[in-house]
């Protein structure tokens, strides 16, 4: 069993344990020593650019709660119906300046920055809180993928050449991942947008 299918395994449990919602959501990952300090799992460096030309990296998103998914333009299958998720979130937190939406692709050959700028554009998205992010290294975007707990590989058999899980995420300030939806499912995204608010109030209450 890798890694993902494991912390997926046991975020199911911590939410089907006891009939009361939770108060507080769950640091997602293993952890691991750190100069024999136990820490929480956290979404390693990265720098990618954005369908802006900007350099987009985590010290550009530690003040910002983040929701992140992994699409390609070009996807025939899963992908529109996780956009569509997607907006529905960005619709829902327009107007809260604590909140940004990543979307990383996983086809930097065909989606250059030009085309995701245009994507992006198209789907109504605003610049500023909407990043759709590029790497020029695929393999590099696969082992960031594997750190959110995402499937996802290239397939010459799979619609569009990729093979990808539809995984929402939802990461705080710290770079912790605190929850997770399937992006394919309304209903499950649905009640993630329960976890974006109670991370919100988690966030609203935390002294500095």
């Amino acid at each position: 069993m890798n890694k993902y299918i494991y912390w997926i395994a046991i975020l199911g449990f911590l939410y089907s344990c006891g009939p009361e919602a939770p108060t507080t959501l769950p640091y997602i990952g293993k952890k691991k020593m750190v100069d024999g300090v136990e820490v929480n799992h956290k979404i390693p460096a990265f720098e990618m650019l954005n369908q802006d030309s900007m350099v987009i990296n985590n010290e550009s998103l530690s003040d910002y709660i983040y929701v992140a998914d992994f699409f390609f333009m070009s996807c025939p299958s899963i992908c529109p119906k996780v956009k569509k998720q997607m907006m529905r979130i960005n619709e829902k937190y327009a107007d809260n300046p604590k909140i940004k939406l990543i979307s990383h692709t996983l086809d930097p050959k065909r989606d250059s920055v030009d085309r995701l700028k245009q994507y992006a554009t198209n789907l109504g998205a605003d610049h500023d809180k909407w990043y759709f992010l590029r790497h020029e290294d695929k393999d590099v975007i696969f082992e960031l993928a594997n750190e959110y707990f995402v499937v996802a590989y290239e397939d010459p058999d799979a619609p569009g050449g990729f093979d990808h899980s539809g995984k929402i995420l939802l990461i705080d300030q710290k770079g912790h991942v605190r929850s997770f939806a399937e992006g394919t499912e309304e209903e499950s995204v649905t009640k993630f947008l329960d976890d974006i608010d109670l991370l919100l109030k988690e966030v609203s209450e935390t002294p500095g």
